[in-house]
């Protein structure tokens, strides 16, 4: 038993443990079900509904119990005219009311209730689509920062093989020893290096995390992003346009609200129950009454065309904004394709002279060998390569970057 625990512990540690792959649609998908927002949005459109439940219940018989009493006593001819108050006032009553209202003013408060909720919809479509491009914007930065990482990696392995030559080589007297100590410095910057990128990929999961709304911890391996450019809509086609369609639909709507409240208003009442003055017979007064009022507008100080001219300077505005968005959105577009353009010509550059400093390296190394390469020409076409290889990198980022911002613009 006692070799066999031994035993167990070292074989526990020769077993590699593999960090969690994810993906983006996994970041994406989380970020989504996490964000209050939605739910707050969908709340919103059931609150909306209740209200249209309202406006219902509001045209149905409303039905109310009424007390009324008072007393107003009199003494030698002082007090209250009697004619006026009866001396006493007792009524109970059960009063029903019922409002009058057409089926379009009725349809009309019902649209304006549908259009709220189509508002809401499309806040929530572009919602969405902000925090999908914040969350891509950020997985992309964490896995350029985790590429930095692995490429710099692999060149340090490289460094430490050829330390093992220089230092045998050295020893024999074919290199001097500053040649090996400077050797030895590039190569403990490369290990700083690739410290910082290692503490900068993990800051970078982390702020992913948080940004989904994810309590995790552990070391992860994001998947290179699949993305491709998306198939752009026109101006007018777009989720982001389609709330001016719905603001214009509002404003027509107001507009109309404004009209129906100024036109005659109906009110049926009927009541029953006991009213009495005490003055005659008062075990008779019990009965009932109906009636109809009626309201029409003659004059209101010009406040009608005052609230018709505040929705049209609204509508004013809201073309202007309108017109401005479809100049900006072309104008946008235009310029990320150019963006994109010039960051893929440069990846090709910079690949171009990967090729030509790795046959420099491979030169180099083999005379490295044999001890005829100087040490500083070997050191800086280690650097030079490095140099090209993180221009490639940082250009691949900003490619996908740009790809994100792209698609941002996609959503009908």
């Amino acid at each position: 038993m006692k070799k066999i625990i031994p035993f167990i512990l070292i074989l526990s540690f020769c077993i590699p443990v593999f960090a969690q792959e994810k993906t983006l649609d996994f970041y994406i998908n989380e970020g989504i079900q996490n964000s209050p927002v939605f739910k707050d949005y969908n709340n919103q459109k059931l609150s909306n509904l209740i209200d249209s439940m309202r406006i219902l219940a509001g045209y149905k018989p409303q039905v109310s119990g009424q007390s009324s009493n008072s007393y107003a006593p009199s003494y030698n001819g002082w007090g209250y005219d009697y004619a006026i108050t009866n001396g006493v006032n007792f009524a109970q009553q059960i009063v029903a009311t019922q409002k009058l209202v057409s089926k379009e003013n009725l349809a009309n408060q019902h649209e304006a209730i549908r259009l709220l909720n189509e508002s809401i919809t499309i806040s929530g479509k572009i919602t969405e689509q902000d925090l999908k491009k914040s969350i891509t914007a950020q997985y992309i930065s964490a896995f350029g920062s985790g590429q930095q990482f692995q490429f710099n990696k692999e060149v340090l392995d490289l460094l430490k093989k050829e330390e093992a030559i220089l230092k045998k080589m050295t020893e024999s007297g074919i290199y001097r020893q500053t040649d090996y100590l400077s050797y030895l410095v590039t190569l403990q910057q490369q290990e700083l290096l690739i410290s910082q990128y290692n503490i900068q990929y993990q800051n970078e999961v982390a702020a992913l995390n948080y940004l989904c709304g994810i309590r995790d911890t552990a070391t992860v391996h994001l998947r290179k992003p699949e993305m491709q450019i998306a198939v752009l809509p026109e101006a007018e086609n777009s989720v982001f346009y389609q709330q001016f369609v719905v603001d214009s639909m509002k404003l027509k709507n107001s507009e109309a609200l404004v009209a129906f409240n100024y036109k005659p208003k109906v009110n049926l009442y009927a009541d029953g129950g006991y009213l009495s003055s005490f003055a005659e017979q008062p075990y008779k007064n019990f009965g009932v009454s109906a009636g109809v009022t009626i309201s029409v507008p003659i004059y209101d100080g010009k406040q009608r065309k005052m609230q018709v001219d505040k929705i049209a300077i609204s509508e004013q505005t809201r073309q202007g904004y309108r017109d401005f968005f479809k100049k900006q959105y072309e104008q946008n577009i235009a310029k990320l394709f150019q963006q994109l353009h010039s960051t893929q010509k440069i990846i090709d550059d910079a690949n171009n002279q990967i090729r030509y400093t790795e046959i420099l390296i491979e030169a180099n190394r083999k005379l490295l060998e044999s001890g005829d390469v100087r040490m500083p020409d070997y050191i800086l076409a280690i650097g030079n390569h490095l140099t090209a290889k993180n221009i490639v990198t940082q250009n691949n980022i900003n490619q996908l970057q740009i790809i994100n911002e792209i698609n941002y613009w996609n959503r009908k």
